[in-house]
């Protein structure tokens, strides 16, 4: 059983001693269900949230869109970051969207990775995370399955469009995750990559 963390609190992702190489990132959102009619419930159809991992150098930014994984481009330059491809829906039980990181194969310029989610065509649509329940950010270890961490978003997002949902850093030789929870305005991955140029 993993750590259920807090927004804010920060983790060490290995155990001392403990050896860790590769970890799944799962990331997950259900529509709010709502009232349909005078008698039917149903949900908010066709609100697409997208996963975005963004890899960060020394200085905190991206040193091109090579650097961003997400639906558009499903592998990091160098191979160590690997996204399951987009989910259109957020219907269905456990990760809508999965992000494999090899940490040994993360380049040593690289000092963060930092996880987000966006809804797709939030303007035209006007969908935002206040049409979402049970966002979640988890990280297992894909070697046994064992969930590390898990992060449940709770606060209100209403309004907001985009999330920064965690990331995972370098620290003292190897890496911590820490909690974040930050709403945002973003219009898509596009606008959440310029906050890091």
């Amino acid at each position: 059983m993993g750590v259920n963390l807090q927004k804010g609190q920060r983790v060490n992702l290995t155990k001392s001693g403990e050896t860790l190489s590769t970890i799944v990132v799962g990331l997950g959102w259900d529509p709010v269900k709502i009232k349909k009619g005078f008698f039917g419930i149903g949900s908010n159809d066709n609100i697409d949230c997208d996963a975005s991992v963004l890899m960060l150098n020394s200085n905190g930014k991206l040193s091109s869109m090579n650097d961003v994984v997400f639906f558009g481009q499903l592998v990091s330059q160098c191979g160590s970051v690997h996204h399951s491809g987009d989910n259109l829906t957020g219907d269905g039980d456990g990760d809508d969207e999965q992000i494999v990181v090899d940490l040994n194969g993360v380049p040593d310029h690289i000092e963060k990775l930092v996880f987000t989610v966006t809804v797709c065509d939030c303007i035209n649509k006007k969908h935002h995370f206040g049409l979402i329940q049970n966002a979640f950010i988890r990280i297992f270890n894909q070697k046994n399955n064992q969930e590390l961490i898990t992060y449940n978003l709770t606060d209100n997002y209403s309004g907001k469009t985009a999330l920064i949902a965690g990331e995972i850093y370098r620290h003292n030789g190897g890496w911590k995750f820490a909690a974040i929870g930050e709403g945002t305005m973003d219009n898509g991955i596009g606008d959440m990559s310029n906050r890091f140029f």
